[in-house]
């Protein structure tokens, strides 16, 4: 493994815990509480499926998330400065958290005992699962012997291709968290209407309405399939995943759904592989997102 530098991420990136550890990716948690006294780190002390599990428990209980302390950053930072090695810390969308914030000052505090320190903070201008994909291209860069600088340049040169096409189970933690904006103007109030959303360049917006929940995947489905279209993507020009929430098996069976349309469209990915949306976005959508994220492969 390379050792030119450190790429550390926080929780939003919602890869698993196996994964980030196997990458060598720090990952800063979110936390996350249910009775805003007791906040837990996310995979640290409260497991992603002990987290949803509670929200399909106590329905009408509507869980928070807290973004990480600028120690919490200063103490991911400071080993790898101390070993002298440069960091890429790679951050929600500054529209969405103040994680970013965080990073930046727990940067200016470990310059100031340490000036010859190279951390370098990206917005990534999305989050969840696209996120993970997104950090997962700088860990290629990384192990494959690409420069630091080379690396900053080009994850800001991809960073504008990351989307986010996705649906929620119902309107009502969208609404509570204050994330609804322009989407309940589309959707409303209707029975059985949900919303399909998008999120781009950082904000969210919306994309359609269904009726039921297998409309709604569809119709994700083929947001994603006219972005490969208009961009003349090919599979091997682009990483792409199915993000879920609480049901694993709803997840494989959208998988198998989208790997059939997607080869019948011309698009002959090998995988699609599944993340589980973790509880820094799930607080917002409820227990039951489902989407799809994509971006541009850094190298091909």
């Amino acid at each position: 493994m390379s050792e030119l530098f450190h790429i550390v991420s926080d929780g939003s990136l919602d890869l698993p815990v196996a994964t980030t550890k196997e990458k060598d990716i720090t990952v800063v948690p979110f936390y996350v509480s249910f009775d805003d006294e007791h906040y837990y780190r996310e995979n640290v002390d409260l497991d992603i499926r002990d987290f949803y599990q509670q929200m399909v428990d106590k329905k009408g209980v509507y869980p928070k998330s807290s973004m990480p302390s600028t120690q919490d950053y200063v103490d991911a930072f400071l080993p790898w400065v101390e070993k002298k090695e440069p960091i890429i810390c790679i951050c929600i969308t500054a529209k969405f958290s103040g994680s970013m914030q965080s990073a930046m000052t727990a940067k200016e505090i470990v310059l100031e005992d340490h000036p010859d320190a190279m951390i370098t903070i990206i917005d990534c201008t999305f989050n969840t699962v696209c996120q993970g994909l997104y950090v997962l291209e700088a860990v290629k860069m990384r192990d494959a012997g690409m420069s630091y600088e080379a690396t900053i340049n080009r994850l800001h040169e991809i960073k504008a291709t990351g989307r986010i096409f996705f649906t929620v189970g119902d309107m009502e933690y969208l609404k509570h968290g204050g994330r609804i904006g322009a989407v309940a103007a589309v959707a409303g109030s209707v029975l059985g209407i949900r919303p399909i959303i998008k999120l781009e360049k950082g904000e969210i917006f919306p994309a359609g309405i269904g009726r039921g929940r297998k409309r709604t995947f569809d119709k994700s489905l083929e947001l994603l399939i006219e972005y490969l279209e208009k961009n003349q993507y090919a599979p091997e020009d682009v990483s792409i995943c199915i993000g879920y929430g609480y049901d694993p098996e709803e997840a494989k069976e959208c998988q198998k759904v989208a790997l059939e349309v997607l080869h019948s469209k011309g698009f002959p990915f090998d995988d699609v592989p599944l993340y589980q949306i973790g509880a820094t976005i799930g607080v917002h959508t409820g227990p039951y997102p489902l989407g799809f994220g994509i971006v541009e492969k850094a190298m091909k």
